[in-house]
């Protein structure tokens, strides 16, 4: 099993939920209700994604880099009912 590390973007739509796209996997375009249901399902969309290109013997995007234990640093929303 292989693991790759992709960057997306997530932004908070006006009609309420969040959506997720990728500059590193062109078609990757995920919408949720919450910031964690959009990175799931980006998650999910990924993986189809990138086993299509394996299945097909496409090249990956050369942003999708073979992650080797690799770490990052991320921001995770926090929300606190006042």
């Amino acid at each position: 099993m292989s693991e790759y590390m992709i960057s997306i973007k997530i932004e908070k739509l006006e009609e309420g939920g969040y959506l997720a796209t990728s500059d590193s996997i062109q078609g990757l375009i995920a919408q949720g209700r919450t910031i964690a249901e959009t990175m799931e399902i980006a998650q999910d969309v990924a993986k189809k994604l990138i086993e299509s290109y394996i299945e097909h013997n496409d090249p990956l995007p050369f942003e999708a880099n073979k992650s080797i234990n690799h770490l990052t640093n991320v921001q995770i929303p926090v929300s606190i009912e006042a």
